[in-house]
C-alpha cells in the first residue's frame, strides 16, 4: 500500500462486545464502507485477565459482520482485517470500538502535508515455548516493519503508535509443551501475558531503533530497554501477534493527525496537556470544547509503578490480593486522561512491560483536521 491513502477514524460506541448497532448505522448512513475495515481496536468489558472472553465474543461478532462484505468466511477475515480487542473498563472508562476503513487516495484529494496513515501485519503462530522469548520479539519486530511497509511509512520516526495484540499461555499450552520436552518462560498463566506483552514491545523498540540490540535476557528485567511507541495487549482469542502501524505520510488524503507522547508516571496529565498544546494546538482547558468535538481516541498504556512508589508516595495497587494490578491502573489512568480531555470513551491498556518508563507508559492521539 503506498501512502496515497485515505484513512477514516471512526469511534463507536457500544453496549455490550457484540453490538455492533452503531458500526451499522454508519453504513447504513453511508459514511463507512465495511469492504474498507482494515482494522479495529475495541475496549470490551471484562476483567483483561487471562479468562476474559468478551475479547474473543467481540472479535468474533466483528468476524461474522465483516465475513459477507469482504466475501470470505468468518474465520478469513481474521488474515484479512486487523482486530484487537483489549479487556477491561474499570473506573469511567466505557466499552467502544476505534475503526480505521483506508482506500485509496484521488490525485486531487492528496496533499504535501503529513496525515494519518495505518498499515497492518500478522506475525506466524507462536508454539507455546517461544511466547516471552526471542522468537517472539524477531518475529514481531519483522511484522513493524511489514505493516509500516503496508502503511506507506518510510521513517520509523513517522510511527506514531504500534499497536499489538498477543497471544497468552493457557494450562493446556503449557500441558502441551512439557509433553513435548518444552519449557515455557512461565507455567503461570497471568504471568505468561506480561512475558507477552514485554517481548512484543521489544519487538517494536527494535524495529523502530528505539532499542539498539535485544537479548533473552532483557526481556521483563532490563526496564531501561523500552518503546515510547508500542501499546501491547496479550489475550487468549490468538496464538501469532496481530500489528497495527499507526503514524503520518506525506500525499495522504486522510483528514486527521496523530502525535504521541509519554506518560512517566500514572498521573502525568501535563504530558498529555504538552502534547495537544504543541501538536495540535489545543488548550484542553480553555479549548475544551474544540478538544471534545475534534478527539477521535487517546490510545494509552498502564501500569501500576513496579516500585510501589507514585512520586515518592506508597501506592497499595500491587498488593491488592481481590483485583490484580492492571485493573487499578487502568481504571487510574482512564481517570486521568477523561479529566483532561472530557471524555470517557478512551483506549486505555493494562500492562505496560517495556512500554515506556516503570509506571508510566505511551499515550497516541487521533485529531480530526478543523479545515478538512
Amino acid at each position: 500500500m503506498s501512502a496515497a491513502q485515505k484513512v477514516d477514524v471512526f469511534r463507536v460506541p457500544c453496549d455490550g462486545p457484540a453490538d455492533l448497532s452503531g458500526v451499522q448505522a454508519l453504513v447504513d448512513a453511508r459514511r463507512l464502507d465495511p469492504r474498507q475495515i482494515i482494522a479495529v481496536m475495541g475496549k470490551t468489558e471484562g476483567n483483561g485477565c487471562v479468562n476474559d472472553h468478551t475479547r474473543d465474543f467481540a472479535a468474533t461478532a466483528w468476524c461474522h459482520f465483516l465475513a459477507p462484505h469482504l466475501d470470505c468466511t468468518a474465520a478469513q477475515v481474521h488474515g484479512r482485517v486487523a482486530l484487537v480487542m483489549s479487556g477491561g473498563t474499570e473506573g469511567v472508562l466505557s466499552p467502544h470500538f476505534t475503526v480505521f476503513a483506508r482506500g485509496p487516495a484521488d490525485a486531487a484529494e492528496a496533499t504535501h502535508e503529513k496525515r494519518l496513515v495505518v498499515g497492518i501485519a500478522h506475525t506466524r503462530d507462536f508454539a507455546p515455548e517461544e511466547l516471552g522469548r526471542m522468537a517472539q520479539v524477531e518475529a514481531t519486530a519483522e511484522a513493524v516493519k511489514a505493516a509500516m511497509r503496508d502503511a506507506g511509512i518510510d521513517d520509523a520516526a513517522d510511527v506514531h503508535l504500534v499497536q499489538v495484540k498477543c497471544p497468552l499461555l493457557t494450562s493446556a499450552k503449557v500441558r502441551a509443551a512439557q509433553q513435548s520436552g518444552a519449557a515455557t518462560v512461565s507455567r503461570d498463566t497471568y504471568e505468561s501475558m506480561g512475558w507477552s506483552r514485554g517481548a512484543s514491545a521489544l519487538g517494536v523498540g527494535l524495529a523502530l531503533g528505539e532499542c539498539a540490540a535485544v537479548d533473552e535476557a532483557a526481556i521483563l528485567h532490563d526496564s531501561t530497554l523500552h518503546s515510547a511507541r508500542a501499546s501491547c495487549s496479550a489475550g487468549i482469542e490468538l496464538d501469532g501477534n496481530v500489528v497495527i502501524v499507526l503514524g503520518e505520510a506525506a500525499g495522504s488524503a486522510s483528514r486527521f493527525r496523530i502525535a504521541h507522547t509519554v506518560m512517566q508516571d500514572a498521573i502525568d496529565g501535563n504530558s498529555v496537556r504538552r502534547m495537544l498544546r504543541e501538536r495540535f494546538g489545543l488548550d484542553p482547558e480553555a479549548d475544551a470544547d474544540l478538544v471534545a468535538s475534534r478527539l477521535v481516541n487517546l490510545l494509552a498504556k498502564a501500569e501500576a509503578s513496579p516500585s510501589g512508589l507514585v512520586r515518592e508516595a506508597r501506592h497499595t495497587m500491587l498488593n491488592d490480593s481481590d483485583i490484580h494490578s492492571t485493573r487499578h491502573a487502568r481504571a487510574a489512568v482512564g481517570g486521568v486522561l477523561a479529566s483532561v480531555v472530557g471524555s470517557t470513551a478512551l483506549y486505555v491498556s493494562g500492562g505496560a512491560e517495556h512500554q515506556g518508563p516503570p509506571g508510566g507508559g505511551p499515550v497516541a492521539a487521533i485529531f480530526a483536521i478543523p479545515s478538512f
